[in-house]
Formats: C-alpha cells, structure tokens, sequence
C-alpha cells in the first residue's frame, strides 16, 4: 500500500488548490449581481423558453448509440496496429466483430432507432 501514497499524496495537494482557489475567489470576488448577470447564457442568443423543458427519449437513445458505436469503433484500433501478428486468426475475429456490429447495426436501423422527428 506504501506504494500508493505519492499519489494519495497528489489527489490531496490538487483537492487542496481547488478548494483554496475557490475560498479566495468567494472570499475576495466581487458580488454584485444584476438582472443581466443573472440571466442564462446560451452562445450570445436570447435563451427561448424553459431551462426546464424535457427532452425527448429520441434524443437519448441516439446519444447513446453514438457512444456504443463510437466506442466499438475505438477496439479496431489495437486490431489494426496488431494485424501482421494476430495474422488469419485476428482477421476473423475482426470480421465477426463487424458482423455483430453490422447486425446491431441493421437491427436499430429497421426498428427506427434512427429516425428523427
């Protein structure tokens, strides 16, 4: 355990700065709040409507799909750089890898996981 403490040590140095930082910034920061200081800031344009509006799940499922597919896309990258010495037994294994992943692909695709409306 001996082993882990330089970096028990780092996490509590960082946690300290941070929470120094954030005590002198309140403590000697200015407050003055206004009616333009506390509105919402959304890229230079008049917020529209309510922070609070829901989302719909449509939006969700697609993110998550990116990151599944976005993700699976990052395992090729080994494959590749390994390829000349995984030799025929890596490349099939990397054909049924697109293959799952074409089916959950088709898959998402006919049920209309995709579609934005």
């Amino acid at each position: 355990m001996i082993q882990y403490l330089p970096i028990l040590i780092l996490f509590f140095v960082a946690l300290g700065f941070a929470l120094t930082n954030v005590g002198i910034s309140e403590i000697l920061g200015r407050k003055k709040p206004s009616e333009e200081k506390l509105t919402p800031y959304e890229c230079g344009v008049e917020p529209v409507g309510s922070a609070h509006e829901r989302f719909s799940v449509k939006f969700y499922l697609i993110a998550m799909l990116f990151v599944v597919f976005d993700i699976e896309v990052i395992f090729m990258y080994p494959w590749a750089v390994a390829f000349k010495s995984l030799k025929l037994f890596g490349f099939i294994e990397m054909v049924i890898f697109i293959g799952i992943l074409l089916i959950c692909y088709l898959y998402i695709w006919k049920r209309g996981g995709l579609e934005w409306e």
